[in-house]
């Protein structure tokens, strides 16, 4: 999955720059397509929040799962507020970096909130993410997990 950002650079919520390969490897990730002026992303996000926290803090071991947060915000700042006070501790592609152009067309993104969810190798796993997560809870993530065939004793 990290090569699906091979050559970029990540951001965590503090603002330290973060290596995907690190960050990403051997792991579902959930690319996040979402901004702060659009009211169903204000309403999904804390779903996500929810669903991401219960994956990676309230277990005893944190799931092979980690979501990098791609803005349509109308610029840098909207991003980092939004960023800052609804999004989950999760990693997010730099406002600037053109690259989210190129993930809005390989993964056909029309309109936000999306969350695609791929494999190790950027091979989509599922582009309905969202409706999954409200549908389903954490159930869907160990679908996820044998669609990636990345092994972990999840229990859902």
């Amino acid at each position: 999955m990290a090569e699906l950002f091979t050559g970029r650079t990540l951001l965590n919520k503090d603002g330290d720059l973060i290596d995907p390969e690190e960050a990403l490897g051997n792991k579902v990730v959930g690319i996040y397509f979402s901004a702060g002026w659009c009211p169903p992303c204000r309403d999904f996000t804390p779903v996500l929040c929810d669903f991401y926290t219960d994956l990676m803090e309230e277990r005893e071991t944190p799931a092979q799962f980690e979501i990098v947060f791609i803005s349509s915000d109308k610029s840098s700042d909207d991003m980092v507020e939004y960023y800052h006070a609804l999004h989950g501790d999760w990693l997010a592609l730099p406002w600037a970096d053109g690259y989210k152009h190129v993930l809005k067309e390989r993964f056909t993104i029309t309109a936000v909130p999306k969350l695609v969810i791929v494999k190790q190798n950027g091979d989509l796993i599922t582009d309905k993410g969202r409706k999954q997560i409200r549908d389903r809870g954490l159930s869907c993530f160990q679908a996820w997990l044998d669609a990636a065939e990345i092994f972990q004793n999840f229990k859902g």
